[in-house]
C-alpha cells in the first residue's frame, strides 16, 4: 500500500483492528508517484474483506496492490490465518471477483480468436464424428467468464453488467458462427462435406438433442464455475469447460446452417440457450449462498 504519510497511523491501525494480518512493514517517504510512506503486510485469505473495506479510501488517496502468497514459511504467518474466521478454500475476495469478472466482460481480440477456434474445432468435430475434438472445443471456450460476469451482475443488481457481459457473449458467438459458416460453406463447394456428415455423427449427436439432463448439468457446471473462480481453484474450472456444450453447439449450428439441415439448427440453437441459462441460474444462486452462508468471508469491500 502507498499511503499519505500524514494518514499512515489511520492505516496502521485498521491492520491492527483487523484479525489474520501479520509482517506488518512500513517504510516512510519511500513512495514518490504517489507520494507517501509504504506500508507492506501478510493477511489471511479470509481476511482480505474486512481489510480492503476499511481502507477503501486509499483507492483514492494512496494505491493498493494485491498479490497471492504461494508459499509462506512463517509461525506468524500461520496463527494468522489460525485467527481469522472462516478457511481460506471458502472465502471470497470479493474484490478481486469484482475486477475478474468486470475484465471478462470485455470484447477483446483474444476472447474472438479463442471462441471461433473453439467453434471452429466444434464444426469439424461433428463433421468428423470425433468427440475428442468437441472436448478440444470445449476446454479452449472462453465464454464462461462473461456468464459469471452475468450472474455477479444479477446478484448486484447491476444493469449495465449483466448486458455488456450479454453483449459479449451474443458478439462473440455470432462472430465465431459466421467465420465457422463461411468456412462450412466453402468446404461444402469444394465437396469436402455434405448433409451426410450430419447423419453419421451418433458419437457427437448429444449436442442437438437438449433434455432435462442437459439443462441439470449445465446449472452443476455454472455452479461449480463459480465455486472454482471465488475459492481460486481455478484447476477445477476445465472440469466445467468440459461439461457443458456451448460451444459445440455453436460449431454445430455453423455447420447445419451451411448444410441447410433446419432441424438440426433448431436442436443446437435450443441447446446453446439451456446451457447458457443453466448456467447463470445456478452461478447466480451459488454467488447468492456464498454471500449469505458464508458471512466469515466479509462484506464491506463486496458492493
Amino acid at each position: 500500500m502507498i499511503t499519505p504519510s500524514a494518514r499512515t497511523d489511520e492505516v496502521l491501525a485498521a491492520l491492527d483492528f483487523c484479525a489474520g494480518v501479520t509482517n506488518v512493514v512500513v517504510v516512510p517517504g519511500a513512495a514518490r508517484q504517489p507520494a507517501g510512506d509504504v506500508v507492506l503486510c501478510d493477511l489471511a485469505r479470509e481476511a482480505a474483506n474486512e481489510v480492503l473495506g476499511r481502507l477503501k479510501w486509499l483507492e483514492e488517496a494512496g494505491s493498493i496492490a494485491v498479490e497471492n502468497v504461494d508459499l509462506a514459511l512463517s509461525r506468524v504467518a500461520e496463527e494468522a490465518v489460525e485467527e481469522a474466521p472462516g478457511e481460506p478454500d471458502d472465502a471470497v475476495v470479493w474484490a478481486d471477483l469484482t475486477r475478474k469478472v468486470y475484465n471478462d466482460c470485455r470484447i477483446t481480440w483474444a476472447y474472438l480468436a479463442f471462441l471461433t477456434i473453439a467453434t471452429l474445432l466444434a464444426g469439424i468435430g461433428v463433421l468428423q464424428n470425433s468427440p475428442i475434438l468437441i472436448v478440444g472445443a470445449m476446454v479452449l471456450g472462453p465464454e464462461f467468464g462473461a456468464v459469471a460476469a452475468i450472474c455477479f451482475g444479477l446478484m448486484h443488481h447491476r444493469g449495465r453488467l449483466v448486458v455488456e457481459s450479454l453483449r459479449t457473449l451474443i458478439t462473440g458467438f455470432t462472430f465465431a458462427i459466421a467465420i465457422t459458416y463461411v468456412c462450412a460453406v466453402v468446404a461444402a463447394w469444394l465437396d469436402w462435406i455434405t448433409i451426410a456428415n450430419l447423419q453419421i455423427n451418433e458419437e457427437v449427436r448429444f449436442i442437438v438433442l437438449p433434455d432435462r439432463w442437459s439443462f441439470l448439468v449445465a446449472m452443476l457446471a455454472g455452479a461449480a464455475g463459480v465455486l472454482s473462480i471465488t475459492a481460486g481453484k481455478s484447476a477445477s474450472l476445465v472440469g466445467v469447460f468440459i461439461s457443458v456444450t456451448t460451444v459445440p453447439a455453436a460449431g454445430y449450428m455453423a455447420v447445419a446452417l451451411a448444410l441447410r439441415d433446419w432441424g438440426e439448427v433448431s436442436g443446437s440453437v435450443a441447446q446453446l440457450a439451456l446451457n447458457i441459462a443453466g448456467m447463470v441460474v445456478a452461478g447466480t444462486a451459488t454467488l447468492v449462498l456464498q454471500r449469505k452462508l458464508w458471512p466469515q468471508v466479509g462484506r464491506s469491500s463486496s458492493s
